[in-house]
């Protein structure tokens, strides 16, 4: 039987073992399993310690038989065999029930499968699988110096994958025409890398380490380019789309704009603000991110190029993830106006244009009336939520689509946005979180991108503590007592917490605090605090007498709406409130924030909160409440976020401290996207050059032509269920 990569593993291995492989690993081709690669290596007597193991992991261990004993169970029928492994650092025991496996013999080496569990305070294995070392079985792989562990399942041990392999090497380790290198050979030279056969013999049955750093190196070549080829393809596509120019009109609303407002643009927003201006002048579709600093000024570059939209007679629609920020942004961008966003109204300016908002919340009249500005082209600018993206939803000409915080949306929503244009529109996507340059390189590939750092000029700017409160009790005393004297002196103040309180609600998980690594036990914390005990113990103690008020996702949008009205006008003194206020909100008079258990926050979403504060002239504080000791490594990433304010700088401590898939989201980091050795913290120049190496082949004449494999791999990319992650991106 020819195998070829494609060649489904039932084939192969047959039926059973194909089965569990394809339902627990994911596993259904040739290709499939060879690019399964071990986890890590382990020498004997050289593997992990045993007491790191955590209660509840499914591992594979390499350790020595210590000790064999058996006795009748006193209180039933049949025998116990308990039996200690070493690895000559820590020990564990397995236990065995009515059975014992006839090769676990003392000074035997083997490898254990199993769930880490727990009894009379010490960890053991259950009944786990069994693989012992130097058999008689003749296989000679497990007498090598190392033994691959693979990522296995409750089905599908390591072993049973490292045979599979094994049969698909062959005994002579050869692949033969199994495997076609779709890496052109020039690239391989230049940057000294291994063949395609040879890595992947060296990954699965390496004799040192060197030769798994030898393999991982050309492996993540592969996982690199095949990306970056299809992200650059993915730009080049775009660049041909056939577009309208909005140019700049002078004496226009844009210039109206940039008359209204009240401060100097930076140099920033002004560079920024011509590069996009330059792009939207082109009938190429633009379709760049713009990435800033909390506060820098994002929204404004953005309506500034909706002006120029709306003047070259086009719509511009603007894409909020909440209908909190959606309908500031209207309040704030009608304000901003004034008549020349009312245009026919009674004070309206004819020469200007409509500002409409379109949610989910809106009465059906009112919904009815928008959806016919936006279809009769009566609205120039659209701003709404998901709502935009309904069946029904019509637009005259849509000039330039507005995605505020990116990564609260999809690729998929994005285009689905984009299809509302009679030609394609222009695109911009914006994000308040920092990306670091390989995340940039790899998940908004397909962008360019425009970088804000420049704060505006007269902002008071943020100091930030760390409030521990199990070890400084006192110091939340202080806490209230700081955010008392902010109020007495006129201004205000957020406390916020992780969770809303009371019964959950549909809308109580969404706001949960997310992305901060959990090291304090999980299910042994306490519950989070929550918005509405937290605002009830605050009235009748620390800040009582003050006027306060609560802001979560479990309330009415007119609530919602209202509330903020409230608190931007200065009704309000202290704000209780969820992450919904952790993108967007714009109160200049607002000057401290408590973040009560914020070791429950990623770091990028406390550097949100915290630009939530500090707005305007007067200085800020932003204090970070904490069980955690000051000494854990939740301590320490808290002291991180409180000694800069440096956006970029935490957002590489973001990805230093959370797991990659965190960062990427889940399917962006299993074996959809193709990446499994490929580190976005630890490959940065491998990333970059990849990116070179994928430009310049594609900026050929014949492209991708004249290697036939690579671009098998990347249509492979394309169109298998794998590119989901991109478009989740």
């Amino acid at each position: 039987m020819a195998v070829t990569l494609e060649t489904p593993l039932a084939r192969v291995l047959g039926p059973k073992t194909a089965t569990s492989m394809a339902e627990q690993l994911s596993l259904h081709t040739v290709r499939d399993l060879l690019r399964h690669y071990p986890r890590r290596y382990a020498r004997r007597g050289e593997m992990a310690r045993l007491d790191d193991l955590q209660v509840g992991d499914r591992v594979t261990i390499l350790a020595m038989v210590t000790s064999v004993s058996s006795r009748r169970m006193r209180q039933r029928h049949g025998t116990i065999t308990e039996v200690t492994v070493g690895d000559g650092a820590g020990s564990m025991k397995l236990v065995f029930f009515n059975n014992k496996h006839a090769k676990l013999e003392q000074g035997r080496w083997g490898l254990f499968a199993g769930t880490v569990g727990t009894y009379a305070g010490k960890l053991q294995f259950t009944h786990p699988d069994c693989h012992m070392l130097d058999d008689d079985t003749g296989d000679d792989d497990w007498a090598r110096a190392l033994v691959p562990i693979y990522p296995a399942s409750k089905d599908v041990s390591s072993w049973v994958i490292q045979k599979s392999v094994k049969l698909l090497l062959g005994p002579s380790g050869e692949l033969g025409e199994l495997v076609v290198d779709p890496l052109p050979e020039e690239i391989r030279a230049r940057h000294g890398l291994l063949s395609l056969a040879a890595a992947l013999l060296d990954i699965h049955r390496p004799t040192t380490l060197e030769d798994v750093e030898h393999a991982s190196e050309r492996l993540k070549w592969d996982e690199a380019l095949i990306l970056q080829l299809t992200l650059a393809a993915r730009r080049r596509a775009a660049a041909l789309e056939p577009g309208i120019a909005r140019p700049r009109r002078p004496a226009g609303l844009l210039d109206a704009v940039d008359a209204a407002l009240p401060f100097e643009l930076t140099e920033g927003q002004r560079d920024v603000g011509e590069e996009l201006a330059a792009e939207l002048d082109r009938d190429q579709p633009m379709h760049r991110l713009l990435q800033g600093e909390v506060g820098s000024g994002k929204t404004v570059v953005a309506l500034r190029a909706m002006a120029q939209v709306v003047d070259a007679g086009g719509q511009a629609a603007l894409l909020a993830p909440t209908e909190v920020l959606a309908a500031q942004h209207a309040r704030g961008i009608r304000q901003l106006l004034g008549p020349l966003g009312r245009a026919g109204e009674i004070d309206g300016d004819p020469s200007g244009t409509r500002v409409t908002l379109l949610t989910g919340s809106l009465k059906a009249a009112a919904k009815r009336e928008a959806r016919a500005e936006v279809a009769e082209g009566r609205a120039g600018i659209v701003i709404g939520t998901h709502a935009l993206l309904q069946e029904g939803v019509d637009f005259a000409d849509l000039g330039l689509v507005v995605v505020d915080e990116q990564h609260r949306f999809g690729v998929e929503q994005r285009d689905a946005l984009r299809a509302k244009g009679n030609r394609p529109p222009h695109v911009l996507v914006m994000t308040a979180t920092p990306i670091p340059r390989t995340v940039a390189m790899t998940v908004y590939g397909d962008l360019e991108i425009s970088t804000l750092r420049q704060l505006p000029s007269g902002r008071g700017g943020v100091s930030s503590s760390v409030v521990p409160q199990s070890e400084k009790p006192t110091w939340l005393d202080r806490a209230w007592e700081r955010l008392r004297e902010e109020v007495a002196a006129g201004r205000q103040a957020y406390v916020v917490c992780p969770r809303i309180g009371d019964v959950a609600g549909p809308d109580d998980e969404p706001e949960d605090a997310d992305g901060a690594p959990d090291d304090d036990g999980g299910s042994e914390r306490r519950p989070p605090l929550a918005v509405l005990d937290i605002a009830e113990i605050l009235r009748n103690g620390a800040l009582a007498g003050l006027r306060l008020d609560v802001l979560h996702g479990r309330l009415s949008p007119e609530d919602k709406d209202a509330r903020m009205r409230a608190f931007a006008a200065g009704e309000i003194d202290v704000l209780v409130a969820t992450t919904v206020v952790e993108v967007g909100v714009d109160v200049p008079n607002a000057t401290v924030m408590v973040v009560l258990d914020a070791d429950r926050f990623g770091v990028s979403q406390l550097h949100q909160l915290r630009g939530r504060v500090a707005r305007g002239k007067h200085a800020g504080l932003c204090l970070l409440v904490t069980d955690a000791s000051t000494s854990s490594s939740t301590g320490q990433r808290l002291a991180a976020v409180a000694a800069t304010s440096d956006g970029f700088e935490l957002a590489r401590l973001d990805l230093e401290t959370r797991r990659e898939g965190d960062v990427l989201g889940a399917a962006q980091s299993g074996t959809r996207s193709g990446i499994r050795l490929l580190s976005l913290l630890e490959d940065e120049e491998l990333i970059a050059t990849a990116r070179a190496e994928a430009t310049a082949l594609l900026e050929t004449e014949r492209g991708l032509a004249d290697h036939p494999g690579l671009a098998a791999e990347v249509a492979a990319l394309a169109t298998d269920e794998r590119a989901e992650w991109l478009e989740k991106a």
